[in-house]
């Protein structure tokens, strides 16, 4: 299994549960990511993507998306995509 670099989180909002990602490539609901940082380790399903508030299916590279996360992220957390090679 590898990893590709697709984004980096911007900002997460705590009552939300919700982190703004600035895309470097294209990310799909559905897709599995890794969010990795200082002390941010996890990996999920992205079930909730949106852009500006509205839902979305696909995310093209330079999006900025607000995504539903399992875990607290931070400020320049990296976010992978999983590929299922």
């Amino acid at each position: 299994m590898r990893e590709e670099r697709v984004g980096v989180v911007d900002h997460y909002y705590t009552r939300l549960g919700v982190a703004t990602v600035t895309l470097e490539g294209e990310l799909k609901r559905g897709d599995t990511i890794h969010i990795k940082g200082h002390t941010s380790d996890f990996v999920q399903k992205v079930d909730s993507m949106q852009i500006e508030h509205h839902p979305v299916e696909k995310a093209e590279k330079g999006s900025k998306v607000g995504i539903k996360v399992v875990e607290h992220a931070r400020e320049h957390d990296t976010v992978y995509k999983v590929c299922e090679d």
